[in-house]
């Protein structure tokens, strides 16, 4: 892809669930929010062994879609590493550690109906 290429949505979550298995990001779960919400198609969760490891993976997923000229649009949580987003427009990928996921456990969130999440919150 050129820097005038935007990837398709699909080709962009693919990449970034290359990206964490290379970087040994364990549990990596793709959450399909097309049918749920506007703000993004796809949401991945992954977890990473250490703050080290998170911080890692999220930088070099950064420096993979910049090298396809994407440019996410922000990174939050790199400074203390326990959950880092990686907002890619299309795709929002969370990286966290296990304790941290198992917490605020997005899946389960996503996975309700609509109707539902707000009732959790």
């Amino acid at each position: 892809m050129n820097a005038q290429t935007v990837p398709e949505p699909e080709a962009l979550r693919d990449l970034a669930i290359s990206v964490l298995e290379d970087a040994k990001s364990d549990d990596i779960q793709v959450i399909d929010l097309r049918e749920h919400n506007t703000f993004a198609d796809f949401m991945i969760v992954a977890s990473g062994t250490s703050t080290r490891q998170v911080k890692a993976a999220a930088d070099r997923l950064v420096q993979r879609v910049k090298a396809i000229g994407v440019t996410p649009l922000g990174m939050e949580g790199d400074r203390e590493a326990e959950w880092v987003l990686v907002d890619l427009a299309d795709v929002v990928v969370h990286l966290m550690l296990p304790q941290t996921r198992a917490l605020y456990n997005l899946e389960k969130l996503w996975s309700m109906p609509p109707a539902n999440r707000s009732a959790e919150g």
